[in-house]
């Protein structure tokens, strides 16, 4: 006679990857995981898994006598959760049960990712460093290089690093780690430097008008901080955005605009200040205030000068050369285009025909074997035709003056034949 007993206990056996200080189980993702259970009663106990994820039902795994074992070839995060070993007598109806979290861990997909930035409301470097992707959380190192001085570690990844920790190219280092590996971990790394100021050392303004100035900022990293003062006072004035008063800032670029500049309250030297933990950086600009120049009266000026200039120079063509050659168009002159307009005085043109008239009278017997006087008319043409070159036209106006010649010598002799 045998009486029903148990089930007295429970041996559970999960091979994981690995087990937390506190007990708990976890397992990489895309690992397998054996489950193994046993326990012994009269008569040999039913033995069950069970499973239940988080915020879920339970799910059975099957049952079997005595002993019950199966395995996860591929663990990912949905198999994460509490694995229940449940051992029943079948007659008394008594049970024992035993339950395991196991908890599924995988790193980040991608490489860190690190960064320097000035810290909020203080001169000190924040340095920051981030591995998203994984779980749980890695662990952060940030080192100094060269020499590898542990600058801080922490689960945040961030670190504040004051002045006398800084200085112009120094570079720091982020090491990473995760649970599950990889064994090597990953890092990134930022170099700090100090920045570099550009701008227009002088600037003009008309009173009354707008005047733009501009600093540029480069090399800085992390980014400066770009502000703009008046000197006037020591410390120096921050200047703040107003109604005359307008700052723009694209990236590392800063401009300072001024409205309705006036001589009294504008002009002087502007700074342009980059502040920046690992140093502060200054740069000048002399801005200059005028009163409105008068263009028109300056043009107007420019005008008369030259205009007096060119009556100047117009008498004196006309003092030392009284006798000109024009060129005509032949659509006014109503003549070829290779005729010359000669003038001539009046009074030296009625002695020139006056002592032709005597000539030809003392002359009357010598006229038939010489040939008769060139007209004056036709003298000019040829004047006219070897002025414009034309070899050609003088060339037939000495023919036709040859005809002409003898022409006039045949009316001569008809005119003595005749009875008086």
């Amino acid at each position: 006679l045998s009486f029903p007993g148990g089930p007295y206990q429970i041996e559970v056996h999960i091979a994981a990857t690995g087990t937390l200080p506190n007990g708990t189980l976890y397992a990489a993702r895309g690992s397998g995981v054996d489950f193994s259970c046993n326990s012994s009663s009269r008569p040999p106990p039913l033995v069950e898994w069970w499973f239940q994820a988080l915020n879920s039902s339970n799910e059975s795994f099957g049952h079997n006598l005595t002993v019950n074992s199966f395995s996860l070839l591929l663990m990912s995060p949905r198999l994460q959760g509490n694995y229940t070993c449940l051992a029943l007598n079948l007659l008394s109806k008594r049970h024992r049960k035993v339950t395991t979290e196991l908890l599924v861990y995988y790193p980040p997909p991608s490489a860190p990712q690190c960064w320097a930035q000035m810290a909020s409301g203080s001169f000190m470097l924040q340095l920051t460093c981030r591995w998203d992707g994984g779980y749980p959380d890695p662990d952060f190192l940030w080192i100094e290089e060269p020499g590898g001085v542990i600058v801080g570690k922490s689960k945040l990844g961030v670190e504040m690093l004051s002045e006398s920790q800084l200085s112009d190219g120094k570079k720091f280092k982020c090491v990473t780690s995760h649970i599950v590996g990889p064994e090597s971990g990953a890092s990134c790394m930022v170099q700090i430097r100090g920045p570099s100021l550009l701008s227009e050392p002088m600037k003009t303004c008309f009173v009354g008008g707008n005047v733009t100035l501009t600093c540029q900022v480069s090399g800085a990293y992390p980014p400066a901080k770009i502000l703009w003062l008046r000197n006037l006072t020591q410390p120096e004035v921050v200047i703040q955005p107003s109604s005359r008063h307008l700052i723009t800032q694209d990236g590392q670029d800063s401009t300072l605009t001024i409205h309705n500049c006036s001589q009294d309250l504008d002009e002087g030297y502007y700074i342009c200040r980059a502040d920046s933990p690992v140093g502060v950086r200054e740069v000048e600009i002399w801005l200059s205030v005028k009163e409105p120049v008068n263009i028109g009266g300056i043009v107007g000026t420019i005008v008369s000068l030259l205009l007096l200039g060119l009556a100047i120079i117009s008498g004196l063509l006309l003092y030392y050369s009284p006798v000109f050659c024009w060129k005509v168009p032949l659509e006014i002159r109503g003549q070829n285009m290779d005729d010359v307009m000669v003038l001539v005085d009046s009074e030296e043109e009625e002695e020139e025909e006056e002592d032709a008239a005597v000539e030809e009278e003392e002359e009357a017997h010598e006229r038939e074997e010489l040939p008769k006087e060139i007209p004056k008319q036709d003298h000019i043409h040829r004047v006219t035709a070897l002025v414009n070159g034309n070899i050609e036209q003088m060339g037939n106006g000495f023919q036709d003056l040859q005809d002409d010649s003898s022409e006039e010598q045949s009316d001569i002799v008809q005119e003595e034949d005749r009875p008086v």
